[in-house]
């Protein structure tokens, strides 16, 4: 874990969210200066394929949360403020600046009189303002989103150019909430209805345009050389691919079959035995292939099973710690991912260190714990079938699946639970079909993985509120009066570390109420690449993963031409000096 140096990154963000009254961001002095991420030899051309998942329902991240949308529509809309790269500090970008009022709860924007739409119209304060309406429109499908916006009273349009917001409680989030608000172009969406805008955007602000959509299968991003914000310093270096195409594929394998063939250019690689077993060959002997395990200060996120605990039995805790002992993970890191994981015992990994040792319950492999703990719960085995039952009830659960990589820790888990007598029904389902299932609740057990953001705010997956929104992000129906408690306490804390020691506590008591049987991650990423490209010295940033390449890596004329030659002539390319390793400073 890396917990130290996100302290470090973080001191910024302590003075920040305890700002006081008066304050204006970004701070006083401040001045435009290039990324320091990015490479003074980067250049602007050239296309870059990458990989995303199953075709989402929508590409509007206000409508589907989704990492695939969240990417496309970040570059088509941008927030209201940026940050720093590197020290976090709030920077203009379609406002200038943000004055704090005297009652710490009153934030004013000042637009940033460059920006502009892709159409040429100025972006104005109305349009911030019809973007919070919309959101908190009822009737708008925009279900997390609302959370943070629900603290604020609507914003009140105090010019053409400037617009006021007040909370109505003091919350740490506050203006972060505020200064991360996309905003969309009111001339352009006003009179539709928002919940149907899924794949036309024709007005935008950021780098990038929509291109050509093929459904299903991949969209294309063109970028815009009109872009308002392309020759500030801070943005000259980045953003440098002439076209971002993503390929949407159900099945991971054959979209690295997909990478194998040089129909993607780079592969993030999630699966171990993959890693392992499947990237070696002359593409790699000849450094043809770039493969660089790429470790940074990303923060540490989570994945698991997510089990429905508005269904029984699960919604008794001792059936779900039964669960969590059956699932064998130990035996499927070490024949089935080589040992390369580490074994999740918190939600909040990276809160936690060798000075802050994480002494969370830890569920090993253990039957005869679990079968206790069952028959503490009261299921007793029925003669007849051999199946746990209660009240003439069996212990059966559906188990609601994507397919691909996880049957086959699915089939272990089958089996462990078969010997105790519960039965696992697998019901798969197509990536739309398992949307739809999760957006309704319509489970029992579920795979999902989560990724985490420096600032842990746990409010939309562990609050009891949350438990009943559509679309939301409490996928498990999770209630507990003591966490709801400890949210409520953390959101007027404005000392980091005290806010993230009560997270340790409620990651305590998630640990013991087993929402998810946590499964394992890493630390660091995994990439493959064809030798075509330039990049910087952290060629994922500081805090990024994958997808920072697609802002700070560009194509090299020179790089991919000698590609050409040598898989044309079989020769040998020199290799890439090591990426592995974030170093500060730059």
């Amino acid at each position: 874990m890396k917990t130290n140096t996100i302290w470090i990154g973080l001191a910024w963000a302590v003075a920040v969210l305890a700002a006081n009254a008066g304050e204006v961001f970004p701070a006083a002095g401040w001045e435009e200066a290039p990324n320091p991420l990015a490479s003074e030899w980067a250049q602007k051309g050239g296309m870059l394929v990458a990989y995303m998942g199953p075709y989402p329902k929508s590409f509007n991240y206000y409508l589907d949360q989704n990492t695939m949308s969240a990417e496309l529509f970040g570059q088509f809309y941008e927030s209201l403020l940026s940050q720093h790269p590197l020290t976090l500090e709030l920077e203009p970008l379609l406002a200038a600046r943000c004055v704090l009022g005297d009652d710490r709860k009153t934030f004013t924007f000042h637009m940033n009189p460059l920006a502009r739409w892709s159409d040429g119209q100025p972006v104005t304060a109305e349009d911030v303002r019809w973007t919070f309406e919309t959101i908190m429109d009822p009737r708008n499908l925009t279900g997390p989103h609302k959370i943070g916006l629900a603290r604020f009273d609507p914003p009140e349009v105090l010019d053409t150019m400037t617009i006021r917001f007040v909370a109505k409680e003091e919350h740490w989030q506050n203006l972060l909430t505020l200064a991360g608000v996309q905003v969309l172009p009111a001339h352009a969406f006003a009179g539709r209805d928002f919940n149907l805008q899924n794949f036309e955007f024709p007005v935008v602000s950021g780098p990038y345009r929509l291109g050509l959509i093929r459904e299903g299968l991949q969209v294309t991003l063109e970028r815009r050389p009109d872009w308002w914000a392309a020759d500030l310093p801070r943005f000259q270096r980045v953003a440098n691919f002439d076209l971002l195409r993503f390929r949407f594929f159900e099945d991971r394998q054959n979209a690295f079959e997909a990478f194998r063939k040089g129909e993607l250019d780079v592969f993030p690689v999630y699966t171990a035995h993959v890693w392992a077993n499947q990237t070696r060959g002359k593409n790699y002997d000849r450094n043809w292939i770039v493969k660089q395990e790429i470790e940074n200060n990303k923060p540490v996120g989570f994945q698991g099973i997510a089990l429905n605990l508005r269904r029984p039995p699960l919604d008794d805790p001792l059936v779900r710690q039964a669960l969590a002992h059956l699932y064998h993970r130990e035996k499927m890191n070490m024949t089935l991912m080589h040992g390369a994981y580490f074994l999740h015992r918190s939600y909040y990994e990276d809160l936690y260190d060798a000075a802050t040792p994480c002494t969370n319950q830890f569920y090993a492999f253990d039957k005869d714990r679990a079968r206790r703990l069952l028959a503490e719960a009261g299921w007793r085995a029925n003669p007849a079938t051999g199946l746990l039952s209660k009240d003439g009830r069996p212990l059966r659960l559906r188990y609601l699946s994507r397919g691909g990589t996880d049957d086959k820790f699915t089939a272990i888990f089958q089996e462990d639970l078969k010997d105790v007598g519960i039965e696992l029904v697998v019901d798969k389902k197509d990536w739309a079909a398992w949307s739809k299932d999760m957006d309704d609740y319509h489970f029992d057990m579920t795979w999902a993985a989560w990724s985490a953001g420096l600032f842990k705010n746990p409010e939309s997956m562990w609050y009891s509120e949350e438990a009943d929104r559509a679309s939301g992000q409490n996928i498990t129906g999770y209630k507990n009066p003591a966490v709801d408690a400890l949210i409520e306490e953390q959101r007027t804390e404005f000392d980091v570390q005290k806010r993230h020691a009560m997270v340790q506590r409620i990651d305590a008591q998630l640990t013991r109420d087993v929402p998810y049987i946590l499964l394992w991650n890493k630390n660091n990423t995994r990439l493959l690449w064809w030798n075509k490209f330039g990049m910087p010295v952290a060629p994922l940033g500081k805090y990024g993963d994958e997808r920072s390449a697609y802002g700070l890596w560009w194509y090299d004329p020179d790089a991919a031409a000698d590609l050409d030659h040598a898989r044309t002539t079989d020769r040998v390319l020199s290799p890439r000096p090591p990426r592995a390793i974030y170093a500060e400073p730059l």
